[in-house]
C-alpha cells in the first residue's frame, strides 16, 4: 500500500513539473541579450627584476647588488615587506653560472607598484645602480570582482530595454524575465613578460624627469541572455 501510494505521489509532482514546463513553453516570450564594457586603468603593475653578479675586476656580489636595490627602492617609497618578493620561492638562486672555480649567482624578485610613474621612477634608479634586466610581467586591477558585478547590472538594465523597445514596436507589453544567463565577464589575461625600455633613461641624468601616461587600459566586458515573457 505504501509502495503504491509513494509511486501515485511520484506521478503526480512529475505530471505536476510538465504541466509547469509546458504551460511556460505555450506563453509568448522574447529572448534577448545584451553586454556591458569598460576600460580602466591597471593599478597593480609587477615588475621582474633579475640581479646577476657580475665577473669583471670590480665584481660586485649579489648581496650587495640586493642591499643597494632595497635601500634604493626604500628611499623612493617602496614598502619591501609588501611590495618585493624573491620570483622563485623554491630557490633563492634562479641559476648559477659557472666561472672556472668561481660561481656567479643571479636572484629573481618580483616588484609591485601602483601607476606608471612609480614604475619610471623604480627603472631609473635601478638603471643608475646598472641593473638593466627589468621586464613587465603583468597588470591587474584591484577592484575587479566589483567592477563585474556593476557590469552585470548594466547588461541586465540594458537587456530590458531592448526587449521594452521591441515589444512596444509590436503594440504588446514586457512581462516579468523567467530566464537569466550570466554568460560571463572577459578581460584579457596578461601575456608573457615583456622588457621594458620606454622608460629607462640616461644613468648619468641629474634626476628623475617623471614620463606622463600611464600603462595600457584593461577592457573588461560582462554578457546576459535574458527570457521575458509577453503579456
Amino acid at each position: 500500500m505504501k509502495k503504491n501510494l509513494f509511486l501515485l505521489c511520484s506521478l503526480l509532482l512529475a505530471t505536476a513539473a510538465f504541466a509547469q514546463n509546458k504551460s511556460f513553453l505555450d506563453q509568448g516570450y522574447l529572448e534577448t541579450s545584451a553586454q556591458a564594457d569598460t576600460l580602466v586603468v591597471p593599478d597593480r603593475i609587477y615588475l621582474g627584476i633579475l640581479l646577476q653578479e657580475s665577473d669583471s675586476k670590480g665584481r660586485v656580489t649579489l648581496e650587495e647588488l640586493e642591499q643597494k636595490m632595497a635601500a634604493r627602492l626604500k628611499a623612493i617609497g617602496i614598502d619591501l615587506q609588501e611590495q618585493l618578493s624573491v620570483s622563485d620561492l623554491s630557490s633563492d638562486f634562479k641559476k648559477y653560472f659557472m666561472r672556472g672555480q668561481e660561481v656567479l649567482k643571479d636572484k629573481a624578485f618580483e616588484l609591485l607598484v601602483y601607476d606608471a610613474a612609480m614604475a619610471g621612477r623604480v627603472l631609473f634608479e635601478l638603471e643608475k645602480l646598472g641593473i638593466a634586466n627589468v621586464q613587465l610581467n603583468r597588470t591587474e586591477y584591484a577592484g575587479m570582482d566589483a567592477l563585474q558585478m556593476a557590469l552585470r547590472a548594466r547588461a541586465m538594465h540594458k537587456a530590458r530595454e531592448q526587449a521594452a523597445t521591441m515589444t512596444a514596436a509590436i503594440g504588446q507589453t514586457l512581462g516579468k524575465a523567467v530566464y537569466i544567463s550570466d554568460s560571463g565577464s572577459y578581460y584579457p589575461m596578461a601575456g608573457a613578460p615583456r622588457k621594458l625600455e620606454y622608460a629607462v633613461m640616461a644613468a648619468d641624468q641629474a634626476s628623475y624627469e617623471p614620463i606622463e601616461g600611464e600603462f595600457q587600459k584593461i577592457r573588461v566586458e560582462a554578457s546576459v541572455q535574458v527570457k521575458f515573457l509577453l503579456d
